[in-house]
């Protein structure tokens, strides 16, 4: 089963340590659970119209969550997701994360 473009990625991650990176031309996105390397590659290329060097693929894990006061707090999980590291050719550069 072939992901469009617009299923592969499903939105930029902004936080402390990948805007740090957008200096070096990295940028972070999470994407679909079951989105290989070549399909992100493909979907930032048409999305953005960029070259991109290299696709980092990691799973993160479900980290448990207490919700509530102490002993009576309710406890469950966060949903594992899926995070891709994007390089892009030197000299390049999204306009979407310049803004942020």
């Amino acid at each position: 089963m072939s992901i469009s473009s617009s299923q592969a990625i499903l939105r930029p991650v902004i936080s402390e340590k990948s805007m740090d990176q957008t200096q070096h031309g990295r940028y972070t996105f999470r994407v679909a659970g079951d989105a290989n390397k070549l399909q992100i590659k493909r979907a930032i290329e048409d999305l953005f119209k960029v070259d991109v060097v290299t696709v980092n693929v990691l799973n993160t894990k479900a980290k448990e969550k207490t919700r509530g006061r102490r002993q009576r707090g309710q406890k469950g999980w966060t949903k594992p997701w899926k995070k891709a590291i994007v390089t892009l050719a030197s000299g390049q550069k999204i306009e979407f994360f310049e803004g942020v």
